[in-house]
């Protein structure tokens, strides 16, 4: 009788340990995509490679950098920006102008391996959702692929927790709406959102949008678009009486 009892006693803690061994591996695997590494382009709002052009008056939270600066514009004033301003040389607006070539050549090399990183993830948990039009949707946290240009023409919706993660991998050209905002719920975070895209970015007019933009051509935000993100361009970024906000 004694050792039937702990027997028992021993199938139930077996019970336990198993439950929890299972509860705990699939927390571990709700959360094992990693967010894409920025390196030293994280301390920037708005980076790119061939300019920034801008109509006044836009409003930018965080650092801003362009290099190499030769034969681009940056028309953003130190008024506009609530952070410092970048450059390689004296082109930039002073006296918030901060020159520093080599931080900017490591910026710039870690966006760009940051959009390889972020395009590049494998086993995506949808591929062409949508057929490319993703508004309307609730897409939850994970890695999702598209070989057709993407649109956001109503609200699109990102439901997950703080640690969560979400990769955007498209081949060709993104476009979100006028008025049509990214709306995070459930505690995701705006810092955790990838768009990493081949072609242009087009933010419309009064658009609300969030996440980190890797775009490997341009980043073109329209009349008073919000974003709360990074816009991250290989080639211009263009901003027209925008609000920039580097998230936390």
């Amino acid at each position: 009788m004694i050792n039937s009892k702990k027997y028992s006693k021993m199938l139930i803690l077996s019970a336990i340990f198993a439950s929890f061994l299972v509860a705990s591996t699939s927390a571990i695997a709700a959360g094992s995509l990693m967010p894409v590494s920025l390196g030293k382009a994280g301390t920037f709002a708005i980076l790119s490679k061939a300019g920034i052009t801008n109509v006044f008056r836009s409003s930018v939270v965080g650092d801003v950098g362009t290099s190499p600066i030769t034969g681009a514009s940056l028309l953003l004033t130190c008024d506009e920006v609530v952070g410092k301003v970048y450059t390689v040389t004296e082109a930039g607006p002073l006296p918030c102008t901060v020159i520093n070539p080599s931080l900017l050549n490591m910026a710039v090399s870690d966006m760009e391996a940051a959009y390889t990183d972020a395009a590049g993830r494998n086993s995506p948990n949808s591929t062409e959702l949508g057929g490319g039009e993703i508004g309307g949707h609730n897409i939850a946290p994970g890695i999702y692929k598209w070989s057709s240009p993407v649109t956001v023409s109503t609200d699109l919706t990102l439901t997950g927790g703080p640690n969560d993660v979400w990769i955007f991998q498209m081949s060709q050209n993104f476009s979100l709406a006028n008025a049509a905002q990214v709306k995070l719920v459930g505690g995701a975070l705006a810092k955790n959102v990838f768009w990493a895209v081949a072609g242009e970015v087009a933010l419309g007019t009064s658009s609300h949008f969030k996440g980190v933009v890797l775009s490997k051509t341009m980043i073109a935000a329209n009349t008073g678009a919000v974003i709360e993100g990074r816009l991250f361009a290989q080639t211009e970024v263009t901003l027209q009486t925008n609000t920039v906000t580097q998230p936390k």
